[in-house]
């Protein structure tokens, strides 16, 4: 069982999608809320409608393969920056962020290198040296890099990759060294995949997280890949999420893309939509999550049909650049959160215990008024298809998804300024989101 303070915290009165939203650019929608949403993208393509998506939409990019090892330093010593140089100057003439990917990675590293019969010093110093130069020559442009991406084996141990396997652990700590000593202001990460969900691997990547911060390493934030399967949004991911922040790093979903099977049908892309929207609805619920990348906007550009045949799209855009279901279910979570407006109540929502199946909500109302209440009611809509099974200090009755909760004979009073407490506990499946909404309206 898995519990926490508030595992799903919220301040809800009421959400709003202005009428307008679909037209705001989604960079802008995630900047009000506080985080990004970037896209990582092939840097030959940032010409015509691709370009003008990719300029428009997204306040981050990330280059797909053009600062990878093999592509940025083919011969030792011999760099070749020209992918890498027109994917960051596109963001800087479009006013976004680069997350810089990847300084140190066990795949896409060139021949001299895999084929070289190196020692474990000379190794280590060709890792620095290669930090240095290409960290450096981006200094002060690229604002988070993937330090070390992958370092984990399934189980959560660390990979025998070239590096691992000639220098252990101590690799990493001293890639992070390297590009704080080339680039102090860039925020520095660990980025791997299928560490979304808790489990072995997450564990893994956890504990060595605290490693690295009880050494003086300088990490600063945690990347988590979130490669999905439709309907498979792990339920623990706010909790994940959560539990690194909670260690004083950033989160970052870095590379979202979101498979189904192919040909799509409408089921399967609402579900889509679903998906999406929770997982920026994670983000949004943990403070030091700075923001969601989608790993390729449209499906035209998008690496899983190579390595998944028979699935594929996987993002936001179609191959003719039309936004889908999933571009809409990232606007409306995205789309503000209308303040409450003077009046008499506001209302949050927060679990305190959640289980496979089951989870435990708390619900506050507070008079925000100048008057007392006697009496309220609360309402909202379960999102997911929850069920309330049990509730106390309130009745509380449930048709389809809407739920209405009302005071008791003790409890209808409440004081200006004063706050009045519910609970229930529920039943869940595949995600547990909070409330888009509660409402709450005063008087018998």
């Amino acid at each position: 069982m898995i519990t926490g303070a508030a595992l799903l915290t919220a301040v809800l009165t009421s959400v709003t999608t202005p009428a307008s939203a679909a037209d705001t650019p989604l960079r802008d929608l995630a900047a009000a809320r506080g985080i990004y949403l970037g896209t990582a993208v092939t840097g030959g393509k940032l010409t015509g409608g691709y370009g003008d998506l990719a300029g428009a939409q997204f306040g981050s990019l990330t280059p797909g393969n053009e600062m990878k090892w093999e592509a940025v330093e083919p011969a030792r010593g011999t760099y070749d920056w020209t992918g890498a140089d027109r994917v960051v100057a596109f963001a800087e003439a479009h006013g976004q962020q680069v997350r810089g990917h990847t300084l140190v990675w066990h795949s896409q590293l060139p021949g001299w290198l895999t084929g070289g019969s190196w020692t474990p010093a000379q190794l280590r110093t060709l890792m620095t040296d290669h930090i240095t130069a290409e960290a450096g020559r981006y200094k002060g442009r690229v604002d988070h890099w993937d330090v070390v991406n992958e370092p984990l084996n399934e189980d959560g141990t660390l990979r025998p990759s070239l590096w691992g396997a000639a220098l252990g652990e101590s690799y990493i700590a001293d890639a992070f060294r390297s590009a704080r000593a080339a680039d102090p202001a860039a925020k520095l990460y660990l980025n791997d995949y299928s560490t979304d969900a808790v489990g072995a691997k997450s564990d893994g990547m956890y504990a060595l997280v605290k490693r690295l911060l009880a050494q003086g390493v300088p990490v600063d934030g945690v990347g988590f890949q979130a490669h999905l399967v439709l309907g498979q949004v792990p339920a623990s991911l706010e909790t994940n999420l959560r539990r690194f922040a909670e260690l004083g790093v950033d989160v970052a979903i870095t590379e979202l893309d979101i498979r189904m099977t192919l040909p799509a049908t409408d089921a399967e892309l609402a579900q889509q939509k679903a998906d999406y929207a929770a997982v920026l609805r994670a983000c949004l619920a943990v403070t030091r999550c700075a923001g969601v990348t989608v790993w390729g906007f449209t499906d035209s550009d998008s690496w899983i049909p190579d390595f998944f045949p028979g699935q594929g799209a996987a993002t936001p855009y179609d191959e003719n650049l039309a936004p889908k279901p999933a571009h809409a279910g990232i606007a409306e979570t995205l789309a503000p959160v209308t303040p409450p407006a003077p009046g008499v109540c506001s209302v949050t929502y927060a679990v305190s215990s959640q289980w496979t199946g089951g989870f435990t909500a708390q619900v506050t109302l507070r008079n925000t008024g100048t008057a007392p209440l006697n009496g309220w009611t609360v309402r909202w809509t379960q999102p997911a298809g929850q069920r309330v099974t049990q509730a106390w200090n309130a009745t509380v009755t449930q048709t389809g998804a809407e739920v209405t909760a009302s005071h008791l004979s003790y409890n209808a009073a409440v004081p200006p300024g004063g706050t009045v407490a519910f609970g229930f506990n529920g039943s869940w499946s595949g995600t547990n989101p909070p409330p888009a909404a509660l409402t709450c309206a005063t008087g018998t």
